[in-house]
């Protein structure tokens, strides 16, 4: 690329920042909730409860306790208990594993489970971990106070929010900048799918480009997608926040839902999160054997940017140019180097900036899952975001 520009989206307006209210909202649920033992009573912070859906997961998980094999970036003590260990009924609150694995469908992913009642951040236990771990396991926590988001934002996440980290294994290293894009997808397809299930009106949960969710113009989740590379395989770790019953200072799915529909029912992480990895593994299995152009119709009709006005910035020596243009959204198919990727065609105008960057058109997203486009000059740029909205 000849150079790289930074863009920031302006329309609808977004907040900067994600944080979100500790008051959570639950539906009375019938299944038969577990207890912890007094090892995990009070604030306990690195206490991981293991549980698979078959009998290989829960002998993975047996081993795990077994080797004390599981441990925290800043060797904090661990304290590991199987879920078939715990005994007395647990708070109302807490993650429901039964409702979680009566729900799941899938072959590989989630089907081991992690959970805490409190932790420093779920990314860290499944990328710290990742070779101790079968692909597709996922560490779920009530409460997580280290949370973080792309280019070092910290994540605030109260109960109330969905937080999950799972993992996946990739050999083609050309196509991992996608994978960000695969599972904001999945997500967003998910709560469709239990706003079907339950006869509820749709909540349109919309994709931000790269990675955020966004809902009636308020962030309401975000993907990070890290990984490592080792024995010739990308070992990448997803995390994803999602606001589910936390109500403030944006907003949540059940606040949305209840001034939609009358309905008794409320979103419940356990739901979602089974729904996501049902959803997840059919459209990752089509990303690794299609690829993405297989899902790339679906993506921009779930995307928010089709005629938005975006800020383009530009630094011409010590000066930095800001251009305001326009996306408009015509799909057509895009060649970089070998690789056929799809994309999306647009127009942008410009609007406003003295010595502004003058771009006549994105061409979808790069091969490394960026923003394409053309200047008036017909040099090719890429268009990064700048890491703060």
């Amino acid at each position: 690329m000849p150079f790289t520009t930074c863009l920031r989206f302006v329309s609808p307006l977004i907040s900067p920042s994600f944080h979100s209210l500790r008051r959570v909202v639950f539906a009375n649920i019938k299944a038969s909730r577990l207890s912890l033992p007094a090892a995990m009573d009070g604030n306990s912070s690195g206490t991981l409860v293991l549980c698979g859906k078959s009998l290989a997961e829960n002998e993975v998980a047996k081993s795990l306790k077994a080797n004390n094999l599981l441990k925290l970036p800043d060797n904090s003590e661990v304290s590991i208990i199987l879920q078939s260990e715990i005994g007395k009924p647990v708070e109302e609150e807490s993650f429901n594993v039964d409702l979680y694995m009566n729900s799941l469908s899938t072959n590989q992913f989630g089907q081991f489970l992690i959970w805490s009642p409190q932790l420093s951040s779920t990314h860290d236990v499944v990328s710290h971990n990742f070779c101790e771990l079968p692909v597709g396991s996922v560490c779920v926590a009530d409460v997580q106070f280290k949370g973080r988001g792309r280019s070092k934002n910290a994540w605030e996440s109260p109960k109330g929010c969905l937080m999950f980290s799972f993992t996946i294994q990739m050999e083609d290293g050309r196509i991992v900048p996608l994978l960000q894009y695969v599972v904001s997808l999945a997500l967003t397809e998910a709560i469709k799918d239990i706003c079907d299930r339950h006869g509820l009106p749709y909540i349109d949960v919309k994709i931000k480009w790269p990675n955020d969710l966004y809902l009636n113009g308020l962030k309401v989740g975000g993907i990070l997608c890290t990984s490592t590379y080792k024995l010739k395989k990308f070992n990448v770790s997803a995390g994803i926040g999602l606001n589910v019953s936390n109500e403030e200072p944006t907003t949540c799915l059940n606040e949305v839902l209840r001034k939609l529909s009358d309905s008794a029912y409320q979103y419940r992480r356990e739901d979602i999160l089974s729904a996501f990895f049902n959803k997840f593994e059919t459209f990752y299995d089509i990303f690794i054997k299609q690829g993405f152009q297989t899902l790339e119709e679906l993506y921009y009709k779930t995307w928010l940017h089709s005629g938005q006005r975006v800020i383009v910035q530009d630094k011409n020596e010590d000066q930095v140019v800001e251009s305001v243009v326009t996306i408009q959204m015509i799909l057509c198919f895009w060649l970089v180097g070998k690789n056929t990727c799809i994309g999306i065609k647009s127009s942008l105008h410009q609007e406003s900036g003295v010595f502004g960057l003058h771009l006549r058109g994105l061409e979808g997203l790069t091969s490394s899952g960026y923003l394409l486009a053309i200047g008036d000059d017909n040099q090719m740029c890429e268009l990064h975001p700048d890491g703060n909205r």
